[in-house]
């Protein structure tokens, strides 16, 4: 019992339970930009087709490795110098992401969409340049032993800002104006604003890798003397910050099977997401009933799937655990074809938000630990960032087509559509199992 309870004494650091509140900041932007968004276009008469479109403006999540290097390496003028580096830049992107979630909600989407749109692509910049340095954040500022109670602390929140956010613009839509709704949501970015006003900056201090980098960038700038300073600096820079990571991560057997995985694992389950609310409130469902059921009930399953999957891995192994939960994931989408066929039925609707958020929860577990797995010791931030923004490519452009897919079909053909197009990364999965056994593909070749 002694133990257990020194076990979380962890949980009551003052860093570590910042976290909680940074992780719901960075969550908050995807509930809004999920259920409340879809909702509203649905309210306002937009087409399934280009309400389906609207999922490209999570974007930049799938490309925010391109400038997580600036905001690693560049000062921000006057946040930095009164916040400090990493303090600064969250406060900014922050400041950004409360102007353009309550400014989309002052659009008309029904009369002019682009606006609209315009101003979701903004809330998804700052929402993925605010994960950037949150992530860096609290990486320097616990300490070696506390950084799995701070990632799980920061994952809860992040999952309590995505499910609390999402489901608060849905209930308060149904009593409010939606102008309201939004800035409401908005204000909810001062949560984590607070959270980073009262901690501190993190003192960071250099390790054997970030000296053998720094080792690596004078030497190539020794070999391109002949260079002008300006750009062999810059080179020096991209070399060090964007080659390493890459060239690294392609010495590995099958890198190439590997990231096209990555793309194809939750394919059929990125296109179910983006068209539940829109299939839900067409069947009959207000609102508020959707919040009650997929949010509230749903943040449970969620969670007990996400510990479901960490069990499978741990009996199964990487490889083959990646594939059950995968398999399950695929399978639980045929679930909203028996609630097509049933209809309005809320106890139905808690069936099915029970099984898809169970399943779902676990095969996010598995996929991130796999992709953790494929991180070398000494690019662990780069490369995760690099495959992360991969794996977001196939929820964004690869599933922005599920609107004009429900367009055109039926919901239960959709679903069974769903269903089919995660097969693909199921087959390839097979065959790097086979390709190359667990024992060599779950651990990095220098771990």
């Amino acid at each position: 019992m002694r133990t257990w309870l020194s076990a979380l004494e962890v949980y009551r650091d003052r860093r570590v339970l910042s976290l909680l509140f940074l992780g719901f900041s960075s969550g908050l932007p995807f509930g809004v930009l999920a259920d409340p968004l879809s909702a509203w276009l649905v309210d306002e008469g937009v087409s399934k087709t280009e309400i389906g479109l609207f999922a490209l403006v999570s974007l930049p999540y799938s490309i925010k490795f391109l400038w997580s290097p600036i905001m690693d390496k560049m000062a921000l003028p006057l946040f930095t110098r009164l916040f400090g580096r990493r303090r600064g830049w969250v406060l900014f992107t922050q400041l950004v992401l409360l102007a353009a979630i309550g400014g989309m909600g002052m659009t008309m989407p029904g009369v002019d969409p682009w606006w609209t749109a315009a101003l979701a692509l903004a809330v998804a910049f700052s929402s993925a340049s605010q994960d950037i340095v949150i992530d860096a954040y609290r990486v320097e500022i616990l300490p070696a032993d506390k950084l799995a109670a701070g990632a799980a602390t920061a994952v809860f929140g992040w999952r309590l800002g995505q499910v609390g956010g999402g489901a608060a613009g849905l209930i308060f839509a149904d009593i409010f104006p939606w102008q309201a709704v939004f800035w409401g949501m908005a204000a909810f970015v001062l949560v984590g604003i607070v959270a980073i006003l009262i901690n501190p900056e993190p003192v960071v201090r250099p390790s054997a890798e970030s000296e053998a980098r720094e080792q690596a960038v004078e030497d190539f700038l020794e070999r391109k003397s002949h260079l002008r300073p300006w750009l062999a600096e810059t080179l020096a820079w991209l070399y060090g910050a964007v080659v390493c990571p890459f060239a690294d991560f392609m010495t590995r057997r099958g890198w190439g099977a590997i990231l096209l995985f990555i793309l194809l694992y939750k394919y059929g389950d990125a296109i179910l997401a983006v068209m539940k609310v829109p299939f839900f409130l067409d069947i009959g469902f207000s609102k508020t009933e959707i919040a009650a059921v997929v949010k509230i009930f749903g943040f449970n399953a969620i969670i007990a799937g996400g510990v479901l999957g960490g069990v499978v891995l741990a009996r199964f192994g990487m490889m083959r655990g990646l594939l059950l939960c995968g398999v399950l994931m695929a399978a639980s989408n045929l679930v909203f074809v028996v609630q097509a066929w049933v209809g309005p039925d809320p106890r139905m609707l808690a069936v099915t938000v029970a099984v898809e958020n169970i399943t779902t929860g676990m095969g996010t577990t598995a996929f991130v630990a796999y992709l953790s797995s494929l991180c070398t010791v000494a690019y662990t931030a780069s490369q995760y960032a690099l495959l992360t923004s991969f794996m977001a490519f196939s929820r964004t452009l690869m599933s922005s087509g599920g609107g004009w897919l429900a367009d055109q079909v039926n919901w239960v053909t959709f679903f069974v559509l769903t269903t089919l197009a995660a097969i693909p990364g199921l087959l390839l999965l097979l065959w790097m199992i086979r390709r190359f056994p667990p024992q060599e593909a779950s651990p990095p070749p220098d771990r």
